[in-house]
């Protein structure tokens, strides 16, 4: 069992009962957004910076909204499920905004094709966990 999954199976909200697929989503989340900001390093690095300018940004953008998706998701207190789909669906449309512009740099820039796998992978998670919660 994951660390995550533990610690929010332990809670007092969640009595051993947990989302999977929202642990699958929180762990992607965090694991996209260091991605998208060494992305968003690595393309500052680049001699074709200013080319590069709306990816930085997307990468930024990317970045703080998986990470506010994943705190949001992991609180079980007093949860707001409502707040959570919204979250996740902004995360997904990040994710996927960043991707699609990551993939334009891919062929040149490999950082641009390892981030747009990570968002990829985070905006698929965030979907299937927002389908998750409102099944229940």
């Amino acid at each position: 069992m994951h660390h995550l999954q533990q610690m929010i199976a332990a809670h007092p909200d969640v009595m051993g009962s947990t989302n999977d697929a929202l642990v699958s989503c929180i762990e992607e989340c965090f694991a996209c957004a260091p991605v998208c900001i060494s992305c968003a390093d690595a393309c500052l690095r680049e001699e074709m910076v200013a080319q590069l300018r709306q990816c930085i940004r997307l990468n930024l953008d990317c970045a703080d909204l998986c990470l506010a998706a994943g705190k949001l998701s992991t609180r079980r207190t007093g949860t707001d499920e409502a707040l959570i789909i919204l979250a996740l669906q902004v995360c997904a449309q990040a994710c996927m905004l960043c991707a699609d512009e990551c993939e334009r740099h891919a062929e040149e820039h490999e950082h641009c094709r390892i981030c747009a796998e990570h968002c990829r992978r985070c905006e698929q998670a965030c979907l299937e966990a927002e389908r998750s919660i409102r099944v229940h």
